[in-house]
Formats: C-alpha cells, sequence, structure tokens
C-alpha cells in the first residue's frame, strides 16, 4: 500500500440524490411527520454510536491477537475483517494502516467522501467538508492541530487518499496498561476518531473502576 497526495481542491456540488433527500426530509418536517431532533438523534446513533462499534471491535482483535493483525495489515485485510462479520456496499476492498511511535496516519477522501461504512457508520459532517477534504493533504499537522490533535515533530504524518476501490481503517497504538484486558474492554477505549486518524483512543484510566 502507498500513501497518495492531491495538492488540488475539488469541491462538488450536492448530488441529484442528495438534494432530493434533503427536499424530502424539508417536506416531512414542515408537515410534523418527522422530529428534527428525532432525526438528528437517529443520525447521532449511527454516526457516533452504532457504526463505529463495529470498527472498535475489529481494533481490540487486532491489538489481542498477533495473527489477526497481521493479516489486517497485508492484503488481506477485506478478509480478515469479513471474518468479524463486517462487509458489504462501502466496504469492499479495504486496507489498515498502523499509527506506530515514529509514523501516525490520516485518512481522508479528496475527490468526494469514500468512507467504510460497515465500520464506521455515517461519515461526520466535517470529513465531507472541502476544507477538511483540501487541507488534510496539504497541512496535515495544521489540520490536527486544530482538532485538538498535537503530533510530536519527529513522526510522520503519512495522508491516505480514500477512492471508490480503497477505504482506509487507522489501526491506532494500544494505550498503555491495558494488559490482560479482553476484547470488549478494549474496544470500550477505541473512539471513532482514533480510526480515522484525527483522535486517539481512550486512555487506560478512562473507566477504571
Amino acid at each position: 500500500m502507498s500513501d497518495h497526495h492531491h495538492d488540488h481542491e475539488h469541491t462538488e456540488p450536492p448530488s441529484e440524490l442528495e438534494l432530493r433527500v434533503k427536499a424530502l426530509e424539508s417536506l416531512l418536517v414542515e408537515k410534523k411527520l418527522v422530529d428534527p431532533a428525532g432525526l438528528d438523534a437517529i443520525v447521532d446513533a449511527y454516526e457516533n454510536r452504532i457504526g463505529p462499534r463495529n470498527g472498535a471491535a475489529v481494533v481490540a482483535r487486532a491489538w489481542e491477537d498477533p495473527e489477526f493483525k497481521k493479516r489486517l495489515l497485508s492484503s488481506e485485510s477485506t478478509a480478515a475483517i469479513a471474518e468479524l462479520g463486517f462487509s458489504g456496499l462501502q466496504g469492499e476492498d479495504m486496507a489498515v494502516v498502523e499509527n506506530t511511535p515514529t509514523v501516525h496516519n490520516l485518512i481522508v477522501c479528496t475527490l468526494c467522501s469514500c468512507y467504510p461504512w460497515p465500520l464506521l457508520g455515517l461519515p461526520p459532517s466535517w470529513y465531507k467538508s472541502a476544507p477538511y477534504r483540501s487541507r488534510a493533504v496539504i497541512d496535515p499537522r495544521g489540520v490536527l492541530k486544530e482538532m485538538g490533535v498535537e503530533i510530536p515533530a519527529h513522526k510522520e504524518i503519512r495522508v491516505w487518499d480514500s477512492t471508490a476501490e480503497t477505504r482506509y481503517l487507522v489501526l491506532p497504538e494500544r494505550p498503555g496498561g491495558t494488559d490482560g484486558w479482553g476484547e470488549n474492554h478494549l474496544a470500550e477505549l477505541v473512539t471513532r476518531d482514533s480510526m480515522i486518524g484525527v483522535g486517539f483512543p481512550k486512555d487506560a484510566e478512562w473507566n477504571h473502576c
């Protein structure tokens, strides 16, 4: 696998499908057939909770199972993920890149908003925005800093450009102090943002009792 760098901005207007969905949503709200707050809650659940749990399970398995991790980081990424039951539309061809003490990976889709839906759910609005899509490849360190992620100067940042053919997932570094933890416990530490590269997993003290 190799990183793909683009130094141009490519902004597209909303697709016809997106415009139709927005029009339908507006009509349903106007006729009081749907509650905007309820709709937002559903979107939030799929964007931040239900979807990312799948990716978290994959990361936790890789942290615990060296053989699985080896296959996950190889050309067998898609097959390894499918073993856990996560596959399908928007996740047919996956590639996984690992964060290490010397490398930090960042995922973007410069041309549109290709995203591994089976693993991460709905893409967040900022991921689809033109500023993120263009600046992430031009000034990744600056973008990460604005999002609250400080990457030391000595650490390399690799930007991976998702396409219709290949979607990327970051395997974040395992937090210290988690030896002996089971996969379910480890998965609770994995955040959606850490699997995109704009955040880190929670630390071991996050839910320590």
